[in-house]
């Protein structure tokens, strides 16, 4: 029995230059390849679950968990080929070959691979950072993989985007330096209005938002005229909110939207819309109450008061904003979404 196997074991399936390639070397190098496979996965995954619990140094460890996971993964088919008996020396007659086949048909996996280690080291883009593609498509990033980066939008839809494109192309990162950055909010009132009026009661309705922060010398809320529109003056309020509602913008906006709103209705101040003004200065050589009277038409009635707007509403953009924002997944990143290794 020990003989047969010792047999099937020195089986030479076949050679590679002068080296003969056995059954036996060929499963003692795949087990040595999945092995190496093996130590990838769970050294990429201690190193994951690290990182999601590191306050500081994220993105370095995020480079160490790369380098480790390649690292590994080459070494272990170094050494499953020498198990194998494979002598790499007599491959260079191959290397030709091998090259030719790299620059035709490999090439656009080997320019996605190399942008992947150029955006990690070069740390313009790192994990958590809330970005804008070309395309105005943004999103969280979640993981840089070897041919792609995945970007997670706030309606949780992974968007997988080629690692070359965020080399050559234009890529705005929000969150790459400091904590916030600053958020114009168009709004519009009727001409007339009291702009300081209009400046305090603004400023007060964002202040009031618990995601707007403190005036500092350098990052203060303001409120600016901007334009004199067709039947509105326009205004801008410029605020600096925390991190995690720059990550939610379209929220955000609405938030700020809705909150301009219910203090210019409670304070009175008329939100303009288009309208035209016609003044009948004569008809049929008649004017005034003559003409009116000719058109057999009379004053209206004055309107009834409009009831008074609540004193409070629901802004749900600004309960949105203050929900958790998920973080990077360490157990879903163990896959990666293009089923390479991690």
């Amino acid at each position: 029995m020990q003989g047969d196997l010792q047999q099937l074991e020195e089986l030479v399936l076949f050679t590679v230059g002068r080296t003969p390639v056995t059954l036996g070397g060929v499963v003692a190098g795949l087990l040595v390849i999945l092995a190496a496979i093996v130590i990838a996965r769970f050294s990429a995954l201690g190193l994951r679950r690290l990182r999601s619990r590191a306050r500081y140094g994220g993105a370095a460890l995020y480079i160490v968990e790369k380098l480790i996971t390649y690292g590994v993964i080459i070494l272990g088919l170094i050494a499953g080929l020498s198990t194998v008996g494979i002598d790499f020396s007599s491959l260079a007659i191959f290397a030709g070959a091998i090259g030719v086949g790299v620059g035709l048909g490999l090439q656009g996996v080997v320019k996605e691979f190399v942008s992947g280690l150029v955006l990690i080291f070069d740390r313009v883009v790192n994990i958590g950072d809330y970005v804008e593609l070309e395309s105005g498509q943004r999103g969280q990033v979640q993981e840089i993989g070897p041919r792609a980066t995945r970007i997670r939008n706030n309606d949780n839809i992974d968007i997988i985007v080629p690692n070359s494109h965020l080399i050559e192309g234009t890529l705005v990162n929000w969150t790459l330096h400091g904590a916030t950055r600053r958020i114009h909010i168009p709004f519009a009132v009727a001409y007339g209005a009291d702009k300081e009026k209009v400046r305090d009661v603004v400023l007060a309705a964002a202040r009031a938002l618990p995601f707007t922060q403190p005036d500092t010398e350098s990052q203060k809320s303001q409120v600016w005229l901007v334009g004199f529109g067709d039947s509105s003056l326009n205004f801008e309020l410029l605020v600096w909110p925390d991190l995690p509602a720059v990550k939610r913008p379209n929220a955000m906006h609405a938030a700020y939207t809705w909150a301009i709103d219910d203090a210019l209705r409670k304070a009175g101040i008329e939100i303009p819309f288009p309208q035209r003004d016609v003044r009948l200065r004569g008809l049929f050589g008649q004017e005034g109450e003559a003409a009116l009277s000719a058109l057999r038409l009379e004053h209206p009635e004055p309107a009834a008061p409009e009831p008074a707007a609540r004193s409070r509403s629901t802004n749900d953009a600004a309960k949105d904003i203050q929900r958790p924002l998920p973080e990077p997944d360490p157990e879903a990143e163990a896959m990666p979404p293009d089923g390479a290794p991690p």
